[in-house]
């Protein structure tokens, strides 16, 4: 196996910038080690290769090259997988250009389980990053691995959101030793204890535009739908939405103000049929069975497992909502109480894990 995968590091080392070259020659080659022996230099050419490509593929320099990187991926405790692997993700073999090697780090199963991404905007405003962060962990409490990219934003949010529920995987536009960006690197680490990061580029790639629309692809070719939490008209994660829609995969959107250039993207979305998502519930009604019936059967075991509560906890539990937040002086003229006696009962509604907080004094229920 290893011996193969040899072949495949190789053909990804020198190819991992086109796509489209890597393809005709796994195509031409199904025993693939063919393609680096010296006498298949004019098929190469034929193929498309420049002069300079064959002759790398010829040399022995180049195995030499993919050996030593797979030496440091287990050094490193990475993991690598190749089309041929049996733990290569289900969902993702079956996309019209999978990625013909993925290096990873942290746990193989993850890979296995059922999963739904959130990407979108870089600079979201705090109605998006609340929102994803409770889609985020409501979904992996449930079960749901969420997949985005570690990026500023609502990447870097929903990982978060997911990791205090579950589990998640990052999908990076570099290699495994070029985090990008910088200040995400303990949240890499995190993911990596917790969930799986990927990249299908070599271990130093740094994070080239073009990097990003192929990263994409494999964030919404792991994923059963793809959610998209507030996005310009410009958005590279309308890219994503494409690529699921090209994929047969979900797309969903999450709804935002008409007059805010972050919404112009998920909106348009939703005029053009994406799903409109308030809630977990919203994405869970499009995921295939019996995934689905499991998260709403979840659903019904909650309700009944709600932690006792005082008449004045009862009363602003039920004022507030699970798919929309409320604002503390919203509480104050439904409840009559006062601002300090509303702290005290949500911060014990939030010690039972009830309800969170987002920032501003805006609240939302857990169930």
């Amino acid at each position: 196996m290893e011996d193969k995968q040899k072949y495949w590091v190789a053909l990804n080392l020198i190819l991992a910038e086109n796509l489209k070259l890597a393809k005709r020659v796994v195509e031409h080659f199904p025993n693939l080690p063919d393609a680096f022996k010296a006498a298949k230099k004019k098929e190469l050419l034929a193929l498309g290769l420049n002069e300079e490509k064959v002759l790398e593929f010829a040399s022995s320099k180049l195995l030499d090259q993919a050996s030593r990187e797979i030496e440091r991926v287990k050094r490193k405790k990475y993991f690598l997988l190749t089309l041929e692997d049996e733990g290569y993700p289900y969902y993702l073999r079956e996309i019209f250009d999978p990625p013909f090697v993925l290096y990873c780090a942290g746990r193989k199963e993850v890979l296995k389980e059922a999963a739904v991404s959130i990407v979108g905007a870089r600079k979201p405003s705090p109605y998006g990053r609340a929102v994803a962060e409770r889609l985020a962990q409501d979904l992996a409490s449930r079960g749901v691995v969420i997949v985005s990219g570690l990026a500023r934003g609502i990447d870097s949010i929903a990982h978060w959101g997911a990791l205090r529920g579950g589990k998640t995987v990052a999908v990076l536009g570099s290699g495994l030793e070029y985090i990008y960006p910088r200040e995400n690197r303990p949240l890499f680490q995190k993911i990596v204890e917790e969930g799986a990061v990927l990249s299908e580029f070599p271990l130093e790639s740094p994070p080239l535009g073009l990097h990003f629309p192929r990263r994409n692809r494999i964030i919404s070719g792991l994923s059963l739908a793809v959610v998209v939490v507030e996005a310009s008209k410009r958005s590279g994660s309308l890219i994503s939405a494409r690529l699921a829609l090209e994929q047969n995969r979900e797309v969903m959107a999450v709804p935002g103000n008409v007059t805010s250039e972050l919404s112009q993207g998920t909106n348009w979305l939703i005029k053009t049929g994406a799903k409109l998502v308030a809630n977990w519930e919203d994405v869970a009604e499009e995921l295939p069975s019996p995934l689905k019936e499991q998260l709403f059967s979840q659903k019904e075991e909650e309700k009944a497992k709600l932690p006792p509560m005082s008449p004045e906890e009862r009363k602003i539990f039920e004022c507030l909502k699970a798919d929309s937040l409320t604002h503390i002086d919203e509480l104050v003229e439904k409840t009559d109480f006062s601002v300090s006696e509303l702290l005290a009962v949500l911060l014990n509604l939030e010690l039972k894990e009830l309800i969170s907080q987002s920032p501003g004094k805006y609240f939302q229920r857990r169930i």
